[in-house]
């Protein structure tokens, strides 16, 4: 079922958002960019006349109750943004009753569905690969099946607006599901979005194509460099994990961050894209420290030639020289993770620049550009550039899973 096609007068709807927003010291919401970004799905339910209740997880509280991961807190910002009262129901897994007294337009927060262990379905307590974890797997399953049909009773239509958790198979994500017919299952307007923009990159992208992936491990994106070769023209290696592909072809990288265990995979990766007409573009100079500090005294080497006791931290004057011709030149751009300890502000000039080339491409060349991943949004955002780019994803994890080719959990149970 589309949600815009359906009407939600007389119904209520649990919608599966991601509110795991941030929050400071004092419980305050310091970005409710993911509370903002539900608000088409649930206002629609309320401007129909459906009543609404809202399920979402905030941090990792491991099956426990935290006061500090309360979604309670949240309550007032979910409130002024929706522009109705919304109440809040402080067990998720025992508010029938609230469920039942909601009338249509009104608002229900189901409190923080990780407080219960059934939402992620794991076992507790237990060690892996002992007969007693395989049989607490079994118990938790049945479990995790009992919570969502608890979920499921509050409502008469299921609606998934939850990109950030769609890579994951849990009660409120996927098996929640099982319990509606096609008909009173549906994704939001948010995942719709997402999947469009992805689908745009991975199906019907323009060329010249050019992925930028950063960040620190390649174990944490083999899958999705991989799936890329066969999609991209332009293929930019940045950040900690470009060390690897270094060190692989004989470089020496110091004490820079690297896998030994991935440069097979590494080299496999430089060979596949030279016999698909991929053009690789790894760092040819890199600025580096001897100390993982923001004030450390800074010094450019050539990515080769890096000596022992120094790190590599940013990219090189030269190396985003290289990248900015070729961004500039794209039609269809995709960027994940930083090219430089983007967290120590002396060492996020390369990953800001990079920002700047996508918004510019995206801007003055019309190339469409899907921004995912949590330090690439941070800087889009930090140099107010999110509205100069096409699409920033809301999903890291699950845009990463959705690029490798992956099927994701939260679409599927949907779709089925």
């Amino acid at each position: 079922m589309n949600i815009n096609d359906f009407n939600f007068a007389g119904h209520k709807a649990i919608v599966r958002v991601d509110f795991n927003v941030p929050l400071d010291e004092n419980g305050h919401v310091t970005d409710d960019t993911r509370i903002r970004g539900a608000l088409p799905t649930l206002k629609k339910i309320l401007s129909d006349g459906g009543a609404l209740i809202m399920m979402s997880h905030m941090g990792k509280p491991k099956g426990k109750v935290n006061a500090k991961l309360s979604l309670g807190q949240i309550v007032k910002n979910v409130s002024d943004a929706l522009g109705v009262p919304v109440k809040f129901a402080k067990d998720a897994g025992n508010a029938g009753e609230e469920a039942a007294a909601l009338k249509g337009g009104e608002a229900l927060l189901l409190e923080n569905l990780r407080f219960h262990a059934e939402e992620e379905g794991k076992p507790v307590g237990v060690e892996k690969g002992t007969p007693e974890y395989d049989k607490a797997k079994a118990e938790m399953a049945d479990r995790q099946k009992e919570f969502a049909k608890k979920l499921a009773s509050y409502a008469d239509v299921y609606v998934n607006d939850a990109f950030g958790t769609a890579h994951r198979k849990h009660a409120s994500t996927a098996v929640i599901a099982d319990y509606f017919d096609k008909d009173h299952k549906m994704l939001g307007f948010l995942m719709e979005k997402e999947l469009h923009a992805i689908n745009s990159v991975l199906k019907n992208a323009q060329h010249p194509f050019t992925a930028i992936i950063g960040g620190s491990k390649v174990s944490s994106k083999l899958g999705v460099i991989k799936n890329l070769l066969d999609k991209v023209d332009n293929l930019i290696i940045g950040g900690g994990m470009g060390y690897t592909f270094i060190k692989a072809q004989g470089g020496k990288i110091g004490m820079s961050l690297h896998e030994d265990d991935l440069m097979p995979e590494a080299l496999n990766v430089i060979k596949a894209a030279k016999e698909k007409g991929v053009n690789l573009c790894l760092s040819v100079a890199t600025v580096c420290a001897q100390e993982f500090s923001n004030d450390a005294p800074r010094k450019v080497f050539p990515i080769t030639q890096i000596p022992d006791g120094w790190e590599g931290m940013d990219a090189s004057e030269e190396s985003l020289a290289n990248w900015k011709k070729i961004i500039l030149a794209s039609k269809t751009i995709l960027w994940n993770g930083p090219v430089g300890v983007f967290e120590l502000e002396n060492f996020a000039h390369g990953t800001g620049e990079i920002a700047k080339y996508v918004a510019q491409a995206t801007k003055e060349n019309g190339a469409f550009s899907l921004v995912g991943g949590g330090d690439s949004v941070a800087a889009i955002n930090k140099f107010g550039l999110a509205d100069q780019v096409s699409y920033v994803s809301t999903g890291g994890g699950a845009m990463l899973e959705a690029i490798e080719g992956k099927v994701l959990p939260g679409v599927a149970a949907i779709e089925k």
